[in-house]
Order: C-alpha cells, then structure tokens, then sequence
C-alpha cells in the first residue's frame, strides 16, 4: 500500500539494493520519503533495524526523520493489527506457514555524521588514548586555546589559524601527515602544540570527531567490527560531506556492500566548510557498479517559480543533469522590485508583506525573508518590531554560543572529564568564588609540573605552600562539588540532576548580579530552556547524564517552543535549506551580495551557520591571495549560483526578488548592480514589465487603506 505514495522513480529508489546507489534528489522531490521508505522496506525483507544507520547533517534533520520513520511505524502496526483482527473475525487466521508481523522494539540508527563519530570514539577511544568520557571543545574554546599558544589576542588571526587547522583536518591530515606535505612550518608546529594540549586535556574538537574515528578503523579488527555493526548505510545530503566524512563512510562499509546516498550537486552550498561536490564523482570511480536514479518531480514550487529555477541553474557545470517539473499549477508571477537604498527595502518589503498577508488572510508563518549575510536582518528587525509582526530568527547567534549556556556547559564538560582544563578554567571562575586569576596561574604552573590536570593537581601534596590555605580551601570545595555530582552522572538521568546543579552553583544570583534585572530574567529564561530541554531528551531516551552532555555538546541550537504558524521567518539562505514556505522574499540580490564576492574566510559569518553542526572549515591562505588581488573566483560563482538556486526553491506559491540601487557600507554609499542572477532567472530587473521601482509613499498608502477597511469591518 506504500508504495502507491511513490512516483515511478521514488518507487525505483526505495527498491533498488543490488549495487551502491546514488539517488540525485532535486529540491523538494520527496527525498527524506524516500530514505525513510527505503529504511522500512529493508526491515520488510528481514533486514534487522539496529543495523540500518542514516546519516544526515544537522541534529535536527536527524529527529525529523526518525519522527517520520517512528510514525510511519505506527500506521504499519495499526494496519497490522487491523488485518489480524479481521482475519480472526472471518475466522481465517494466518495461513499455514505465515509468519505474524514482527513487533520489534529495536531502531534503526538515525544520527548526524558527529554523532557517529561520538559513538564511535566512547567505544574505541582507548585504541588511540581517550577515555571514554572524553570532552569535546567547542569553537570559542579552540579559538582560545590558539590565542594561547601563539600569546595574540589578535581574535581574527586565531581565527584563520584555527580554520587552516580545520581544513587539514577534514582533508583527513594530522600533523604527522602533513609533515610531508608543504605547508608553513609555523603553522604546522602550531597544529602539532594545538593535537599534543587536546591529548594533556583529553579532549577533542569537532573535526576530530571524523579524524579520529577514521584513524581508528584503520586497524582491520575495529574496522570489521564496526563494518558487522552497519548492514545497510543511508546517508542524507551527501552532497555537502567533506574528505574525511567521506574517507569515515569508506571504511565503514564491508567490501561488495550495497549502501545508498541522496544528495543534489545543485544544492551544493558549503564549500566554504569544507564540502566537496568532488565527493560525487569520486563515489562513481570508487564504486564502478554504481547505479544513478533522478527525482525530478518537484511537489514544491508552482511551475513559474521551477521555471526560473531552473533558467539559473543552467548556467552552471553539470555532473548530473536534471530537469525539475512539477504537476502542480502556473502560480503567481514572479516579481522582480528595486529600491532606492537598504533602508527603502527593508520599509517596502515588509510594507508589501502586511498587504499581501491582508488581501490573502494567511498566517505569517506562511512568510520567510531570506538574505545573504546576518548583517542584512538588522533593518528587517526594526521594521517587524515597528509593525508589531511577530518573526523568528535564524542563523544568527547559536543557541549554544550564548555566555550563559557555556558556563552551564564548562560545568557539565568537567563532570564527565575532570581533565579538560578549559572548561575547569571557566566553571571554577563562573559564578565567582573567591579563586582570583593569580590563583589560578600558580595552579596552572603547578599542574604543569607535574603533568596533570589542574583539576587533578588540587589533590597533590605541596600546593597550599605555593598557593596558601584559603585559596587551596576554595578550590578543594569546588572539586568535591563536582566529585559529589560527577559520580551521579554516572549513573542518574538528568531530571533532576541538572536541577540540583544549577542550585549549587547558585547561577541565578550570579546572573541577578552581574546584570540589569531584564537581562538576568531573560539570561535566566534561557538557561530554564535548556534544563526543559535536557529534560524532555531525557524522556524520549533515558541515559545517564554523562553520556548526554558529550551528545549535547554536538548541538548549535535547541528546539524552541516557538508557534511557526505565528511567526515569520527572518533567515539567511544557509540557515533556511530545507525549509520551504509559500510566500519567500530574497532580499539583497545585487552584485558582491548574492552573489557575494568577498574572501571565503567571510563565508562562515555571512551564512550565520554553526560550526558545532558541520565542523568549518577554508583554505585561508588561497582565499586571501584571491582578495589581495581582487579578483573572482569562478568556482566562488557557481557556488553562489547553488545557493540562490536553494533560496528561489524554498518557495511554493509567490517569489519576490527585492535589490537596493545604493547601499552603505562602513559608512560610505555606494551604487549597486542588481544580480546577475535575476537576468538568469528570465527578469529584467530594471525594464522588465515585473520589475516595478518600490514607491515607500505607494505602499504606505495601500496599507493605510487596509487598515482603515479592516477597522470599518470591526464596527
């Protein structure tokens, strides 16, 4: 009866299993239907489902697809049981030799590649000398740490040193392979202190979490084990894997393996991350059996809109051609609007918005405006908040960069690796407690003695000489706090552990004292979201505490109670792929914007996406020569293609282009070009009969107008 669902090439998708499989899934052709369909139809012939892994990108697509596959596993168990009971009533029964449907409770792994990793390291860390319960830096941990070592507190060189080390990695390079390679030798002794202060605080960083899964299966025994554990491999938009990601996916799959990938080299948008759409043309060579099936059959976008799609994306180089279409009707024509300046756009458009939402009577969760960079939404804000419309933000600050939830973090990190001296540094120092900095230097110089960890070192005989007897009473009194609460984590789940921490580390007077009473309340706020949050994890899948906080440490946001139907969606183009709403405006479609033409080290800030998802990662010293000459990068184009291509593909029903004939930057005006991208859509952005100059006293007036019609209408 499923299969019904299916078109002809998804039907095509789910069944083939003779050979590796490349399923080229263009923006909205059901792909996430047919991963999970895939998933079902292999437990239907017998496969078992502990030993089916999918592997997407984001934590959330992760839960969006096991909440598919749990559902769908309900409507199987309510039809089944149906079936039974209305064999029973007509006295049939199971036929001679028929087995009842298996109710198992066991689940398919649905998990992120890091996540992967994760399980990975905790089971075979020990081979490469991590415990189990080792930590995982974040981004600003790193950035500190190199800031450290190279004594700069020039943040933006630390930042290019830490994105040099994050491409090597995810090329697959340790420092000792590169040592072959040429590289700069500052900058490979840098890796090299950076790996050995990782190892002393048994800790890793996001890129490690692949490296060094990699380099564990390098051993044929782990690799076997590991290769018995996945007897079918899905992997979700594999388009966007790196050379590591995809070096770890080699190995885990056993000689002769059938496997499947769903990915769209159009959709191809984080190169700068280290993403490589050469991973598609190696999967051909690799695997010379290889079988290729399109979805092409959009059950998104109206015709008009697929059709403009489709115009731009021809101007680029194609591996895999396709063509999508859709069923569905013409739609609204598509408009093309300039503006005099930023700040005309920003009144114009939302302007707009207000009247087509009046004249349509839809939600505002029906709406997105999408941009380029994270600086673009400033002005978007202001007009929202001054109209009263109620809006979400994405692709900003990440949930987990918030100060509030890195000092909850630094606490959790040190109950479950007493070694991790970046988060001992942080949780010892925040809230307060009489341990000055001087206090912590003497320690440190210590612990360093004596070539153990600073937590480690408050236990050693000799300090109280160094340090005296109130500050070494302070820090014994921290660190049997957490003794006390890591040997529970141990064991107890995190309600209402998490709870019990938070009150002794008195957090809430903390925050009431170092901020104005509104500040500390919505600080606070945040810090109850996280601990509901934790909670309701917990719920779904009971595990002890320990082992939560290495899996949260993965995550760049939580889920917000947030009424989508209620609010309108403000995002950058990276932050909205995979979403899809039936009004979208893009805004800022003008030369050096979209596509913006700046240094690739400027990509990570403009995307507003986390690098606790996928692990950044550029070529700085390539990207730099490229802007000290001043010019474009052909390849730098086309990506920019890929990713106006997914934000004109997040539309349903209506597209809005929207450009600015003058735009300030760092406080000079400067005259704009409209994107090359609108004329390869088929618009003319400055002649064509849809492209219409934006009058701010038009549309002030058309929405005076509504507004006085909608006050006749309430009396």
């Amino acid at each position: 009866m499923r299969d019904l669902a299916l078109n002809p090439a998804q039907r095509e998708a789910v069944h083939y299993l003779h050979s590796p499989c490349l399923v080229i899934a263009g923006a909205g052709s059901g792909k996430t239907k047919v991963i999970t369909e895939k998933i079902l139809h292999l437990i239907d012939l017998g496969h078992s489902p502990e030993r089916i892994t999918a592997i997407t990108f984001t934590y959330k697509a992760a839960q969006e697809m096991a909440q598919r596959l749990r559902d769908s596993m309900v409507i199987r168990r309510a039809q089944s049981d149906s079936a039974a009971k209305s064999q029973t009533a007509n006295g049939t029964g199971l036929a001679a030799g028929t087995k009842a449907p298996v109710r198992s409770r066991r689940k398919p792994l649905i998990c992120t590649f890091h996540a992967l990793g994760l399980q990975l390291l905790r089971h075979e860390g020990a081979t490469i000398g991590l415990k189990p319960q080792f930590s995982i830096l974040d981004q600003d941990d790193a950035l500190r740490l190199i800031q450290d070592m190279t004594a700069n507190q020039d943040k933006k060189l630390a930042r290019n040193l830490a994105w040099q080390i994050s491409q090597w990695k995810m090329l697959g390079w340790g420092p000792e392979a590169l040592a072959q390679q040429v590289a700069d030798p500052q900058v490979l002794a840098l890796y090299r202190r950076y790996q050995a202060a990782l190892s002393a605080y048994q800790s890793v960083d996001f890129d490690d979490l692949i490296r060094l899964a990699t380099v564990v299966l390098e051993d044929p025994q782990r690799r076997a084990y590991w290769q018995a554990r996945i007897g079918y491999l899905l992997v979700d938009e594999y388009q966007d894997t790196n050379r590591s990601q995809y070096a770890l996916m080699k190995k885990l799959l056993a000689p002769g393996q059938s496997f499947t990938v769903v990915g769209d080299d159009d959709q191809s948008i984080y190169a700068w991350r280290g993403a490589s759409v050469d991973n598609l043309r190696l999967l051909a060579s690799d695997y010379p059996n290889l079988a290729v099936i399109k979805l092409e059959q959009n059950y998104r976008s109206s015709q008009r809109i697929l059709q403009a799609a489709n115009g731009l994306i021809a101007a680029n180089p194609k591996l895999y051609p396709k063509t999508l279409w859709t069923d569905r009707p013409e739609g609204e024509a598509l408009q093309c609007i300039m503006h005099r300046d930023e700040f005309a756009e920003a009144e114009s458009v939302v302007q707009r918005l207000i009247a087509h939402r009046f004249e349509r009577k839809t939600a505002w969760g029906a709406y997105a405006i999408l941009y380029r960079s994270n600086h673009q939404a400033r002005l978007f804000e202001q007009m929202l908040r001054k109209e009263g419309i109620p809006y979400r933000l994405s692709g900003g600050q990440s949930f987990f960069d918030r100060s509030e939830i890195r000092d909850l973090m630094a606490w959790l990190r040190l109950l479950v690796n007493e070694d991790d001296d970046p988060a001992f540094i942080r949780a010892v120092s925040t809230p307060k407690r009489g341990i000055g900095e001087q206090s912590l230097t003497v320690l440190g110089h210590w612990a360093s003695e004596r070539r153990c960890s600073m937590f480690a070192a408050i236990f050693l005989p000799g300090l109280a000489s160094h340090l005296g007897t109130r500050p070494l009473a302070l820090l014994q009194d921290f660190a049997q706090t957490i003794n006390r609460f890591a040997w529970r984590a141990k064991k107890e789940s995190a309600d209402p552990l998490l709870a019990e921490l938070l009150q002794a580390m008195d957090y809430q007077l903390h925050l009431q004292q170092h901020h104005e009473e509104r500040a500390a309340q919505t600080r606070w706020q945040y810090v109850l979201d996280f601990q509901r949050w934790v909670s309701e994890r917990d719920q779904q899948e009971a595990m002890p505490l320990a082992e939560r906080i290495q899996s949260l440490a993965l995550l760049s946001q939580l889920e917000r109670r947030e009424d989508q139907e209620a609010s309108l969606a403000l995002s950058t183009i990276h932050a909205a792929k995979g979403l899809e709403f039936d009004h979208v405006v893009i805004a800022g479609c003008e030369e050096g914007l979209l596509p913006h033409l700046g240094p690739e080290e400027d990509q990570a800030s403009a995307s507003g996406s986390s690098i606790q998802d996928s692990a950044s990662g550029s070529s700085i010293q390539a990207s730099a020569s490229r802007s000290s000459m001043g010019l474009v990068d052909d390849q730098q184009v086309i990506e920019e293609r890929r990713l106006m291509y997914v934000a004109v593909t997040r539309a349903r029903k209506s597209l809005t282009l929207s450009w600015a004939q003058e735009r300030k930057k760092q406080r000079q005006l400067f005259k704009q070009m409209p994107s090359r991208f609108i004329e390869e859509m088929g618009l003319n952005p400055r002649e064509d009969s849809l492209a219409k100059t934006a009058s701010k006293h038009q549309a002030l007036d058309q929405v005076a107008q509504l507004r006085k019609l909608l006050l006749k209408t309430k009396v």
